[in-house]
């Protein structure tokens, strides 16, 4: 409950890829149990959650939980990470991570995935785990809750507490993985974040246990010392095993006594390592040089972590500080909205780091060459909160957002989804915190927040301002001349600058509740046996509304609108990466803050993208604020506005981000991949520097406004509302619209294809490490709708083939950490579609990765593929596509269209059934087709000193 709000990316990375962790500096227990959080609180823990206690000290939790029906999430959480590594070990807490894949007592190395594939489980998606500097985490999402699966499940979770065999040979296959994953890390925005946290813990001994540990010791280290660690520190007084889904309760608990009721600990615990002290800091300034980096400046506070239980006066004090900060989080975020700002975006929040320290930071983005009006506007807006507080009214505000959020978490609890229900347990062992349920959670905030008053508030800033700093931190390309005594300066010169009060905000009433005359339906049918309704209004609105019970109180809503990319000139470029701009204007009546202001009391919201044949606009509510969501979306499409400073925050933004782009091979492909295999068709192609600065704010509205404005328009309902309801409401809204003119069926895209093949890779260069490349292949295989069998063969086809590289070229060689391969098969252009296949390695070794793939794909082509093999890439695509069809998300997506063109159904009703009918020899037939070396597309990304 009440977690810490977001705000930079530099934050967000310290929520995230740091891993912020409660037990970096938490002692060893003396005793082999180790009490669950709420034996020590006066807070009540979830009673749907039967907590439990093994003789050898190894908590379980286990949760019963129906959605979707028939399937269960398992987590091993081992209570240890980097942080208990010695210094010779630094990078082997992960490693061992990935040696609970390479085989056990009772598994042979090389069986664990393929017998999770048997049952459905993808690798990556379903099989995973993590590795953080207090913590190790395994996670299996089991698609069936059969008796075999589930103990399976259980099985490999045992095997992996103390039945690891730790193989001299697999351990040195896996060197070069592992350093594929240092490679693929090592962002500018990991080395920014890694950087800035270490700055924030100076003193502690986080700043020297990154969780991927060091390169040599990784290329060099004997197997004997993860064998070591492994020994010394699974064992069962630190772990948790959680198991939630539709099981029943009492029988899984017999189960996890029968299979770790054994598991004993080697030897004593050993010796907790010395965390380290807090580095005390007054004022101070400095500079953190990443290449390839945006440009960011913050101010942070940091003091002592509090190791106190979770109890409800430390929630009520944390959630008081919060306040305070989320209203000068909202006052940074309406700057950055207005013409002028001095920044891209702010933002302000506090966290307990790594239980290192308690960190309050407050930050902004910004172009390169104005960090020095971003510093003086932050600092002299935290100045000016600390010197004269907060409003009540203000406050008022956070609360009633605040709980609007709790109040559709409480209604939508019972349909929970159980990963998010396992991943939210994981981590409550991770803070050692309290287990609270959505309904409790509003309970406590409605008890903590009766009465609070903006002087407590006001004394909880003051608060929060102070111990070590302010610590001013510029995070740039290039160090400004003088460096950290530049930033200095400029930071003395603002706090020479007298602030006054806040003059506040007026209060905005939503203006948008009619749209003239109700709209009549003239035809309406119904598709029984998808439960689907169709709707066509007297203005030519198309309304398709699938009711669910999915998900509790949820609602999502789509409205697509206009012809998409497709309808754009294939001769020129057009600013369609503006498209965040559009959401971020507002309306006429009231730009974007004015409307979160006007619909606080609301959980609706509203996104905008361009997709390949239509203009989307987006948006999830819940069940009582549909008819505002469809306000909100109705004013956008009948009231919008282009707002040039909108406009320029995303110019800037994307300006901002270009060199991230080319610092990695990742980057690259991920910015130039669409436009290459639409051989460079402008309307799929990322924006060179020039096009970017180029780019004017009238040219974004001229692009968006005829489309938004005069296009036709479709909109979905799905989740749950009543058919009858979601109607009416729609009537009042877009079909009380004047009329929109029939979508006109054209064919007339111009020249949409996949590029030629090539002998010689297309050839794209990086600016990052010498030592990191990317290459990648397709192979065109035509659109999806226009034959349904086989888009389900290429599915599979492909699924072999990249388990077939991943074999081979990750487990095998050890060559690298990411390879993935995909179809990208049209719905909207005849003939387009394509299979991929992606590789992160080192230079030298792309030539054997293209060697190896021709092997593959001439194996393939000349001989069958057995049953096992084929069963281990079916079933996980069936697994997972029944897993996608108990979301809402699904829904949304799938009847965009269906209106117009049934293929479209035919495909939700076959979606599991076709894959039925795909035999292995399809699969031969397939390749022989397609998979053939001389059709593939290929392209490469060298570092560009390789090049």
């Amino acid at each position: 409950m009440f977690h810490k709000m977001e705000c930079s990316a530099a934050w967000r990375f310290l929520a995230t890829v740091a891993l912020v962790a409660s037990f970096a500096s938490s002692t060893y227990a003396d005793t082999l149990s180790t009490p669950w959080p709420q034996t020590q609180s006066d807070l009540q823990a979830d009673t749907n959650v039967h907590f439990g206690t093994l003789a050898n000290g190894m908590r379980f939790a286990i949760m019963r939980n129906a959605t979707p029906p028939g399937q269960a999430a398992i987590r091993l959480r081992i209570g240890s990470g980097s942080l208990e590594e010695n210094d010779n070990q630094q990078g082997l807490a992960h490693f061992l991570e990935h040696m609970a894949f390479k085989g056990s007592t009772h598994v042979a190395e090389g069986e664990i995935i393929r017998i999770l594939q048997r049952k459905g489980l993808a690798f990556g998606p379903d099989t995973n785990a993590h590795t953080s500097y207090d913590e190790t985490v395994y996670a299996l999402d089991l698609p069936e809750v059969d008796a075999d699966t589930v103990s399976t499940g259980l099985m490999l979770m045992r095997e992996t507490a103390s039945e690891l065999t730790l193989d001299a040979g697999a351990f040195d296959r896996e060197r070069g993985v592992i350093l594929s994953e240092e490679r693929l890390r090592d962002t500018p925005q990991y080395r920014a974040g890694l950087g800035i946290m270490n700055s924030l813990l100076a003193g502690r001994r986080a700043t020297m246990r990154a969780p991927i540990g060091k390169t040599d010791i990784i290329s060099n280290a004997p197997v004997d010392l993860v064998r070591d660690y492994y020994r010394a520190n699974y064992r069962p007084e630190r772990a948790t095993l959680m198991v939630v889904g539709d099981i029943d309760p009492a029988a899984m608990e017999i189960e996890i006594r029968q299979r770790f009721g054994d598991w004993k600990a080697l030897g004593p615990p050993p010796a907790k390592p010395d965390p380290g002290t807090l580095e005390t800091k007054g004022e101070s300034a400095d500079v953190l040089v990443v290449p390839g980096g945006m440009t960011s400046i913050q101010i942070a506070w940091t003091r002592p972590y509090d190791a106190a239980p979770d109890t409800f006066a430390k929630r009520r004090a944390g959630f008081i500080e919060d306040l305070g900060l989320l209203v000068l989080k909202r006052r940074v975020s309406t700057i950055a909205s207005k013409a002028d700002a001095p920044f891209i975006s702010a933002g302000v929040g506090s966290q307990n780091l790594l239980d290192s320290a308690h960190v309050v930071l407050i930050a902004a983005n910004s172009e390169p060459d104005k960090w020095q009006a971003a510093l003086k506007t932050i600092d002299q807006e935290q100045r000016r909160i600390q010197e004269f507080g907060v409003a009540q009214a203000e406050i008022d505000r956070e609360i009633l957002e605040y709980r609007s959020a709790l109040q559709a978490a409480a209604a939508g609890a019972a349909t929970r989804t159980t990963t998010d229900i396992a991943s939210m347990l994981a981590s409550s062992v991770d803070d050692d915190q309290v287990f609270t349920s959505p309904a409790e959670d509003l309970s406590l905030f409605e008890t903590i927040t009766n009465g609070v008053t903006a002087a407590e508030v006001n004394q909880s800033l003051r608060q929060a301002f102070s111990g070590n700093g302010p610590q001013v931190v510029l995070q740039t390309a290039q160090s400004p001349e003088g460096g950290a005594d530049a930033v200095r300066q400029v930071y003395n010169a603002s706090k020479a600058i007298a602030v006054s009060a806040s003059t506040g905000a007026a209060d905005a009433a939503w203006p948008y509740t009619h749209f003239g005359e109700t709209g009549a339906v003239v035809e309406r049918r119904a598709v029984d046996d998808l439960g689907l309704t169709m709707v066509r209004f007297s203005n030519g609105v198309r309304l398709t509304v699938k009711p669910t019970k999915l998900r509790a109180n949820e609602v999502l809503v789509r409205e697509d609108v206009g012809g998409g990319r497709l309808e754009l000139s294939q001769d020129r470029p057009a600013p369609i990466w503006a498209s965040p701009a559009v959401a971020l204007s507002g309306v006429k009546a009231m730009d974007y803050q004015d409307i979160q202001k006007a619909l606080t009391a609301n959980i609706v919201g509203i996104d905008f993208s361009v997709g390949d044949s239509s203009f989307k606009f987006d948006g999830r509510t819940r069940t009582e604020d549909l008819a505002t969501q469809l306000q909100l979306m109705a004013a956008y499409t009948s009231d919008p506005a282009y707002r040039p400073e909108a406009f320029k925050r995303v110019q800037q933004a994307y300006l901002s981000g270009l060199d991230q782009y080319q610092a990695t091979p990742g980057g690259v492909v991920s910015r130039d991949f669409a436009g290459l295999v639409h051989s460079g068709d402008p309307r799929w192609t990322f924006p060179n520097r020039a096009e970017l600065s180029a780019a004017k704010p009238e040219d974004f509205e001229t692009l968006f406004r005829p489309m938004v404005s005069n296009g036709p328009f479709d909109i979905t309902i799905v989740g749950d509302v009543t058919v009858d309801g979601a109607i009416r409401m729609t009537a009042e809204t877009f079909g009380a619209l004047p009329p929109r003119p029939e979508a006109a069926p054209s064919n007339d895209w111009g020249d949409v294809r996949f590029p030629a093949a090539n002998k010689t890779p297309v050839l794209l260069t990086h600016s990052g490490r010498a030592d990191n490349a990317a290459a990648a292949f397709g192979v065109p295989i035509g659109d999806l709708l226009s034959d349904l069998p086989r888009s389900f063969t290429a599915n599979i086809a492909t699924q072999i083939f990249q388990n077939r590289l991943i074999d081979q070229f990750r487990i095998a060689e050890g060559a690298s950490y990411v390879l993935e391969g995909d179809t990208n098969l049209s719905r909207e252009i005849p003939g387009y579609g394509y299979a991929f296949f992606y590789v992160e390695t080192e230079p030298a070794k792309i030539a054997r990765f293209y060697a190896l793939v021709a092997e593959v794909a001439n194996d393939l082509r000349s001989h069958g593929v057995s049953s096992d093999e084929f069963a281990r890439a079916r079933e996980p695509i069936i697994e997972t596509l029944k897993h996608q069809r108990q979301s809402n998300e699904y829904w949304i997506e799938y009847l965009r269209g269906a209106q117009t063109d049934e293929r479209r159904l035919d495909r939700i009703r076959d979606n599991l059934s076709g894959y039925d009918k795909i035999t292995p020899e399809d699969i031969r037939e397939f390749a022989a087709t397609y998979f053939n070396p001389e059709n593939f597309w290929k392209m490469e990304v060298l570092p560009a000193a390789v090049r």
